[in-house]
């Protein structure tokens, strides 16, 4: 265990969107922003990650969805379902991000905990985009490290507010690759997939029922499953204030949430892969605060076990 966690940026994270558009694309610059100005994350820290090619997300997902998006080819009906106008740049972004989450991984395997400043685009399904989400960025890198033979099992640890529906459909007949979803039962997605531990819990949940669940089931599954590495997503839609959220969660609340698995994990010895997930606000300096939790607990974490 590093006594710093590697943290996982690219610069086409970031890319232009049409003014007014929901999906708050520039939160990701700020995250790295707010970790450097608040001295949570050292120079040395920062890691690169090589965007994902062509033949890579073709691992996971239908070659012809693969090709239409990166020819710029999706039709109407696809770009709505994904709810993004596709742009090279925004192709460029999701090859970043995939690549980032894959770093993250290869990262935490060789030093237990890492952490992506994007990734968990985990509504985007074998043969379509949706949801904001193009390319399934958990999923690819499972499929790469398991070709590699680098993990055997994972475990896909989902507590963004919304059901982690592709994630769900690309394992859905593979109990190595377990995923576990705990989300607002009443949110999108309205057609729920099958994961293999689904908890919906009802609207306007607070910290105390919310993170009586999340204490109930992550220490038992690392114990059950002994997973070769986890894949944590960290959406923080389920606050209180997120405009897509429909939760009651606090910032204290968020903060003993990924504190809880962090700790879990690190105590079990499995490697431990964050990303960053759903979150939804109008200030950007906010919400990408809230999205550093994550970023902040590792650092912490880290700091506690040197």
């Amino acid at each position: 265990m590093h006594s710093v966690p590697a943290m996982v940026f690219h610069p086409d994270y970031i890319a232009p969107l049409p003014p007014g558009h929901r999906f708050p694309i520039g939160k990701f610059g700020r995250i790295r922003d707010l970790l450097v100005a608040d001295n949570v994350v050292s120079a040395s820290a920062w890691r690169t990650p090589v965007p994902v090619t062509e033949a890579e997300l073709c691992l996971a997902h239908n070659p012809d969805h693969v090709a239409a998006v990166l020819n710029l080819e999706l039709d109407r009906k696809a770009e709505r379902r994904l709810g993004l106008p596709l742009s090279p740049a925004l192709v460029r972004r999701a090859c970043a991000a995939v690549g980032g989450t894959v770093l993250t991984a290869r990262l935490a395997l060789a030093e237990g905990l890492a952490c992506n400043i994007a990734g968990g685009s985990h509504h985007a399904f074998p043969d379509h985009g949706a949801g904001f989400c193009l390319f399934n960025d958990v999923a690819v890198t499972i499929r790469l490290l398991s070709r590699e033979t680098l993990i055997k099992t994972a475990l896909v640890i989902d507590f963004d507010v919304h059901q982690g529906d592709g994630t769900a459909a690309f394992f859905k007949d593979e109990p190595a690759f377990f995923t576990f979803s705990l989300h607002c039962e009443a949110n999108y997605p309205l057609a729920k997939e099958v994961s293999d531990l689904d908890i919906g819990i009802p609207a306007g949940t607070k910290d105390n029922v919310y993170l009586s669940v999340v204490k109930t089931h992550v220490a038992p599954l690392l114990e059950r499953l002994k997973p070769d590495i986890v894949f944590y997503n960290a959406g923080v839609d389920p606050h209180v204030d997120d405009k897509l959220g429909k939760l009651a969660l606090s910032d204290a609340g968020l903060r003993a949430r990924d504190n809880h698995v962090i700790e879990c994990c690190l105590a079990a010895g499995v490697p431990l892969a964050c990303v960053v997930g759903g979150g939804y606000a109008d200030d950007l300096d906010i919400l990408a605060r809230r999205h550093g939790t994550m970023h902040r607990a590792a650092t912490a974490a880290c700091a506690a076990r040197r």
